[in-house]
């Protein structure tokens, strides 16, 4: 499985905030202010990746808990749950390939 990664270069971001601390030109303050949509947009894709990762984490945790009842309970394929849950895993694209903005 892929990690997801950051899409934007937090350093050259900081480098743009602290030249218009420094030095508040025109260029320094508009450069720095043009990295507000892009670092919004970071935020919303690691809000929806982390989201998706929330309810995988819940799915897989129900079904394992359903499976040491069904063990516990002597059902026949206590195991089903999960193998269950586990066939329905999704595996990991990056955010823009699922089709989201």
């Amino acid at each position: 499985m892929t990690k997801p990664h950051t899409t934007i270069d937090l350093e050259v971001i900081a480098n743009h905030l602290h030249a218009a601390y420094e030095r508040p030109t025109r260029v320094a303050v508009s450069t720095a202010l043009a990295d507000i949509p892009v670092m919004l947009a970071e935020i919303q894709r690691s809000a929806a990746l982390l989201a998706r990762f929330r309810l995988d984490f819940a799915n897989l945790l129900a079904a394992a808990r359903a499976s040491l009842a069904a063990e516990r309970d002597g059902e026949s394929d206590p195991n089903g749950y999960l193998r269950d849950e586990v066939a329905q895993h999704r595996p990991w694209t990056p955010y823009g390939e699922q089709g989201h903005r």
